[in-house]
């Protein structure tokens, strides 16, 4: 099988090409540069700058799109509208040169931000309640082009995926444990949120029944790993990978809240984003998943947890190691 991964050289399109070599399939990278990676050929193509290139898509398979805007939420004046230049209409063109060619499969890697923040609560897929941020708004708009295509493609899925962690890891997560590594994360009290994540080996396995299993066509997946993380497990747990035990001495509940409300006073006052504030406040706060049924139609299984890869985190070589392999045989 030949399938076309855009976005190969992220965080999660190199582990996904490296599952798929693994399985003996023959990979197409997708990609904005010229760059080695785990995969046979590549195409060179920036996201939402005009068509995809003519021979992109043909003699593929399934695609698996990944590509696209993610972790500018941080960031202040970012244009909304490029959000809807990359992640839909990006999305739009990629659709159209699959059809164009009689491209079967189409799995869309979406994310879990396509619907509003449950809050307190733990979701599933029924939880649909619109999007209000930029980014999850694109992303739903994109879910709804995949699956309008479904028409004209024989099948199609939609993954949306909580946190990923792994080696190689960007985003929040890197910059928690960044800043736990410098000793400028401070030693949260337990909290008793539920953070959901998920393995970025897991989820590159739920994408690969996502394509291969009929039974995913037409459908929306949350990917989680069933275990609930409280962020001063994740402290703890990074505390013990870098071999230095967490402080006798926790930040007060109270002093928590003021720092938070500090960050976002500062943040409106000054039209800048507080970044550490902003990423402190997602970590300290729920956001709670369920995968079941990822469980239950597809069988997907989770095989690690966060707890088994922190060390892998902390040491950051895989994503590295990744991409100075040389491409597999022609």
């Amino acid at each position: 099988m030949r399938y076309l991964v855009s976005g190969a050289n992220g965080f999660v399109g190199l582990r996904l090409c490296r599952f798929l070599l693994e399985r003996g399939c023959r990979v197409r990278a997708l990609i904005h540069r010229n760059t080695a990676g785990p995969w046979h050929e590549q195409v060179v193509w920036d996201l939402g700058n005009g068509k995809v290139p003519m021979d992109a898509c043909r003699g593929i398979d399934g695609i698996f799109h990944l590509a696209g805007i993610a972790h500018l939420q941080d960031r202040s004046g970012v244009d909304e509208s490029l959000y809807k230049r990359v992640n839909v209409d990006g999305t739009r063109v990629l659709l159209e040169a699959a059809q164009a060619v009689g491209v079967s499969r189409f799995v869309y890697f979406s994310s879990v931000k396509a619907a509003s923040d449950p809050g307190s609560d733990c979701v599933d897929e029924t939880w649909d309640a619109p999007p209000t941020a930029p980014y999850g708004c694109s992303k739903r708009e994109a879910e709804r082009l995949v699956l309008a295509a479904s028409d004209a493609l024989p099948h199609v899925s939609v993954l949306r995926p909580t946190l990923v962690y792994g080696a190689g890891v960007k985003g929040n997560l890197r910059r928690m444990i960044d800043a736990v590594a410098s000793r400028r994360f401070p030693p949260l009290p337990e909290l008793s949120n539920r953070r959901s994540m998920v393995s970025v080996s897991d989820l590159a396995a739920a994408a690969w029944l996502a394509m291969t299993l009929d039974a995913a066509n037409r459908r929306i997946y949350i990917v989680a790993d069933g275990m609930d993380y409280s962020t001063r497990s994740l402290y703890l747990a990074i505390c013990n990978a870098l071999g230095r035990q967490a402080p006798s001495w926790v930040l007060p509940s109270w002093l928590l809240k003021s720092g938070l409300l500090a960050s976002a006073f500062l943040t409106q006052a000054s039209g800048r984003s507080m970044q550490f504030g902003a990423v402190l406040e997602r970590l300290c706060g729920s956001s709670c998943y369920r995968s079941d049924r990822l469980r239950i139609e597809l069988g997907w299984r989770p095989t690690q947890t966060f707890f088994d890869l922190v060390n892998d985190m902390v040491a950051g070589t895989e994503g590295r190691e990744l991409l100075r392999q040389s491409s597999p045989p022609r």
